[in-house]
């Protein structure tokens, strides 16, 4: 319901008021972060860095880490979770743009590496954003996404269909691989608190880019589905459902989360 552009705009309005207080601790933890980062051999400090889906910047303090900040770009649809990011002190001298991961408003080979982390989920047509991400990317430049893999349970599964994107881990590969990455490995993230050792949490998928220029896969004209289009009163109706309907389907995860969170810290007393 929210894998839709102004859904997910309107989603992370309202998100962007508690993500970093309620959402990271439970869901995307600093020491996810770190091992996701890992994969993306962020080994020099001028390494021109492009993070889409940057949000509040959680993601982006694990870049600059590495990276000297004014190399680093930091691209999101939602000026509200932008506007979070600019009251971090250490991306202060980040670049930071409005602007839609599927359409990304950069010419060819112009970064080192990409990150996307916890984005993929609300893309209307995943196949073309990491061909975007292909794109944009330099010779032996590497490209990392960070995102769910589709539950095992019934219920959670239920509740993520109803939501947003949960990839099966196939499906990551096979993206990389269609838009010309090459080298593609899966590497699996999750918090503390998940048991599941079947079905990986998360994963970060990493490629590599072997030639210069656009993606080998032709995807055609944009995507017909812009944030600016002006609506008709029954299409507003169907997104104001959508919306209604995937954030509490969203909503439903944080008390599971939450109750699994005790749960670890208990057991670990």
């Amino acid at each position: 319901m929210i894998q839709h552009k102004r859904e997910a705009y309107w989603f992370y309005r309202f998100l962007s008021l508690g993500y970093d207080d309620w959402v990271n601790p439970l869901f995307w933890t600093p020491p996810m972060r770190e091992r996701a980062l890992a994969a993306a051999r962020l080994d020099r400090p001028d390494l021109e860095t492009l993070d889409v889906g940057a949000g509040t910047g959680f993601t982006t303090e694990g870049i600059v880490a590495h990276v000297d900040p004014a190399h680093v770009t930091m691209l999101d649809q939602s000026p509200h979770q932008l506007a979070r990011a600019g009251r971090r002190s250490a991306l202060a001298a980040c670049r930071r743009l409005q602007g839609d991961a599927e359409a990304l408003p950069f010419g060819a080979d112009a970064f080192d590496r990409y990150v996307s982390a916890g984005s993929i989920e609300y893309w209307p047509e995943p196949q073309r954003g990491i061909a975007e991400a292909y794109r944009v990317l330099r010779p032996g430049g590497v490209g990392v996404v960070i995102g769910p893999v589709r539950p095992a349970g019934r219920l959670a599964r239920a509740l993520a269909d109803a939501w947003m994107l949960f990839p099966a881990e196939h499906e990551y590969r096979e993206w990389f691989e269609r838009a010309g990455f090459t080298g593609v490995t899966l590497h699996p993230v999750a918090p503390d608190w998940y048991r599941n050792r079947r079905v990986p949490y998360a994963v970060a998928v990493v490629g590599t880019k072997p030639a210069p220029g656009p993606s080998p896969l032709a995807l055609g004209p944009q995507p017909a589905e812009q944030l600016r289009t002006p609506l008709p009163p029954l299409e507003r109706v169907r997104v104001a459902a959508r919306f209604a309907a995937g954030s509490l389907a969203g909503l439903a995860f944080v008390p599971i989360a939450l109750a699994m969170t005790l749960r670890a810290r208990w057991e670990r007393r």
